[in-house]
């Protein structure tokens, strides 16, 4: 596998011519030519679902952690997969002190990480509103996330943990691309090295979709905005009763004025009839001493 598709797997968690004959004879007369049909869109064809071995490798990337977990439950689990990691630097020392500092770091790592937590509340704006998740949230719905950087294991990505009614229902890994060549930083290696590993997916404009049962992968680029390339999991069933309750909850479009639309006529419907009002301006220009123009 050429170099940049390592690189970035390790970033994402570990259509018969038609001839024309010639004749003397005088040429007849045409038909009457038919109105031409519009050619039909080609109808996509369906893609299976991921094979058993592709859905487990689909399932690998959420890292672990359960749909359904409460933010207290994300937190522990989060706490729990550092011990390891703290257990090895506790090791390395025999010193006291040293030891409580190792400790203070992990506490300080948790804590960090607990303070992400925002909740998507109506009329509160949040920095995440305008950030490379902006499609992935809405306010007065019962949202909220939690978010991480991921270093371990040669990865630089962050993952964003999303719940809906206090569960956790979606996560986002936003993954670095930084490390790629730029002839090779475009969507079309992203879906390659996507399809390679994880299978056919449904693929549309800057976007590839696993539908795996219970759960579906997005991969999404966002290259042109963000400089990166995104990944969701996301739990099937519950998507449906958020992406409903944020079509009742959008904000309503406000209707144009009256007085706007009056000047912007676009119904066309307001225009002045000239011709119906020449009259009444010759005899505004008599009444004034002038001579109305000859039309």
């Amino acid at each position: 596998m050429p170099r940049f598709s390592k690189l970035l797997l390790i970033s994402l968690l570990a259509v018969s011519p038609i001839a024309l004959a010639g004749g003397k004879a005088p040429a007849k007369k045409a038909p009457a030519a038919k109105a031409a049909k519009a050619p039909k869109a080609p109808v996509k064809k369906a893609v299976p679902p991921p094979s058993a071995e592709h859905k487990k490798k689909l399932a690998e990337l959420l890292g672990g952690y359960k749909f359904g977990m409460t933010k207290d439950e994300v937190i522990a689990d989060f706490g729990k997969k550092l011990d390891e990691k703290y257990a090895d630097k506790l090791k390395g020392t025999t010193d006291v002190a040293a030891q409580d500092r190792i400790r203070a770091d992990k506490k300080r790592e948790i804590g960090a990480f607990k303070n992400t937590f925002v909740s998507f509340e109506a009329n509160k704006p949040s920095p995440w509103d305008v950030s490379i998740v902006e499609e992935e949230l809405a306010h007065d719905t019962g949202e909220s996330m939690l978010e991480k950087w991921e270093n371990e294991g040669g990865k630089n990505q962050r993952r964003f943990f999303f719940f809906y009614q206090g569960k956790l229902w979606k996560m986002f890994v936003s993954l670095d691309v930084s490390i790629l060549p730029e002839d090779k930083k475009n969507f079309d290696t992203f879906q390659g090295v996507m399809q390679a590993q994880y299978g056919p997916g449904n693929v549309e404009p800057g976007r590839i979709t696993w539908r795996a049962g219970e759960f579906e992968v997005r991969a999404v680029d966002k290259l042109k905005s963000y400089d990166a390339l995104g990944l969701a999991i996301e739990d099937a069933a519950v998507k449906k009763d958020v992406l409903a309750l944020r079509e009742v909850k959008a904000p309503k479009k406000a209707e144009t004025s009256a007085v706007i639309k009056a000047v912007l006529d676009t119904d066309k419907t307001d225009k002045p009839d000239v011709k119906a009002n020449s009259n009444a301006v010759d005899e505004v220009i008599k009444a004034q001493g002038g001579t109305p123009k000859k039309r």
